[in-house]
């Protein structure tokens, strides 16, 4: 079954995971050192990730290494753009109103 791309990204631990293999690829023995967790934890996270294409592994001798997917955080971030400017509008008109507030409240 294919994980939401949204659960995915809730949990910490795979953000962490997202933004160590962002900048290198690494396998799942050297995630687990970088957390206090069993290589079989980190796994189970490297599993939701990979059912998102969030990461996408690439055998490398007896190794497999997990590179980022940058494309499909791409899909991700096109997604959250369509808000993008209903919130800075939004968060404009709060800074207008709270200085507008602040001006009163100080003459």
């Amino acid at each position: 079954m294919k994980q939401d791309i949204f659960q995915a990204i809730a949990d910490p631990t795979r953000r962490a995971i997202l933004t160590l293999i962002a900048i290198q690829a690494l396998t799942p023995n050297a995630m687990a050192e970088k957390f206090d967790m069993t290589r079989q934890g980190v796994s189970k996270h490297i599993k939701v990730l990979q059912e998102c294409e969030l990461i996408k592994p690439e055998q490398s001798g007896r190794e497999i290494y997990y590179h980022f997917n940058g494309k499909k955080m791409q899909e991700f971030d096109n997604w959250v753009a369509q808000f993008r400017q209903s919130w800075k509008t939004q968060f404009n008109q709060l800074d207008v109103l709270l200085t507008t507030i602040k001006e009163q409240t100080t003459k």
